[in-house]
């Protein structure tokens, strides 16, 4: 159900079953690690500077297929701990600038493919939240880290308890995702602006990803930040996109990068 298409420097990988709103069991989340794993080959290669992953369908994607769990025979830390939190971890240090084109429903495990991405593009019509209240189960993929660093304690238990789920274009305006479209509009802006970031500065965009990571996970002030930019920019000197992006500024002209 993963499909791969890499062109103009852009890894598409496309969520295709929408006969179940792409909801993903272990051979899927398998398949989807092993196209990340092929296009981070193409990163190395030059083949590829930027990754769009998307739903195809009504849904981006509405979490755990379920249809053949049986509970009691469940190994709920094997299925979190042991495969979907190591697929998140690789998708999240991808080494090239990563987006996801978010519509309809998206729960669960899909939650937390947009979480593990760069940058998320969402419909304004999008369903976005934890329904796992009806399930006697609790929100998971790294929802409740999401939720609660960008909404707070009170409007992220309400969710949880409620099992209320918000529009794309909400979750937007409240900050946790990064701008919300028409439904119609979505694929094709997003599209758009991942081809024009794959022609950038590959490399660039990578020490900003890695600085904004170690900002988030390690929780620094700001005068480590800026040490850590200062030998990042220093690193970024010696390279040729570097070099092409002060003379094209001194020319007065577009910049040609290689990434």
């Amino acid at each position: 159900m993963i499909e791969l298409n890499i062109t103009g420097g852009v890894a598409e990988i496309v969520l295709n079953a929408p006969e179940k709103m792409n909801s993903l069991n272990e051979a899927a989340l398998a398949e989807l690690g092993a196209a990340y794993d092929k296009a981070a080959e193409g990163v190395e290669t030059g083949e590829v500077r930027a990754l769009l992953l998307r739903g195809e369908g009504r849904g981006f994607c509405a979490g755990r297929d379920i249809s053949g769990v049986v509970p009691a025979d469940d190994d709920v830390m094997g299925y979190l701990g042991g495969t979907v939190q190591p697929l998140l971890a690789k998708m999240s240090s991808f080494p090239a600038p990563t987006f996801a084109a978010v519509q309809g429903a998206c729960l669960g495990v899909g939650l937390g493919l947009a979480i593990a991405t760069d940058v998320v593009y969402v419909a304004q019509n999008a369903k976005i939240g934890s329904p796992f209240a009806n399930l006697g189960a609790t929100l998971d993929s790294g929802g409740h880290w999401l939720f609660t660093e960008r909404l707070g304690t009170h409007r992220t238990l309400d969710l949880i308890y409620t099992a209320e789920l918000i529009s794309g274009a909400d979750a937007v305006a409240s900050g946790l995702f990064s701008r919300a479209m028409p439904a119609d509009e979505l694929l094709e802006t997003t599209r758009g602006i991942v081809a024009k970031v794959a022609s950038g500065a590959t490399g660039a965009f990578r020490a900003s990803k890695e600085l904004v990571a170690e900002i988030r996970d390690a929780r620094l002030g700001l005068w480590e930040s800026m040490a850590n930019e200062n030998q990042a920019q220093a690193d970024l000197c010696a390279t040729e996109d570097y070099a092409e992006g002060f003379l094209a500024f001194q020319e007065k002209r577009k910049p040609a990068f290689k990434g």
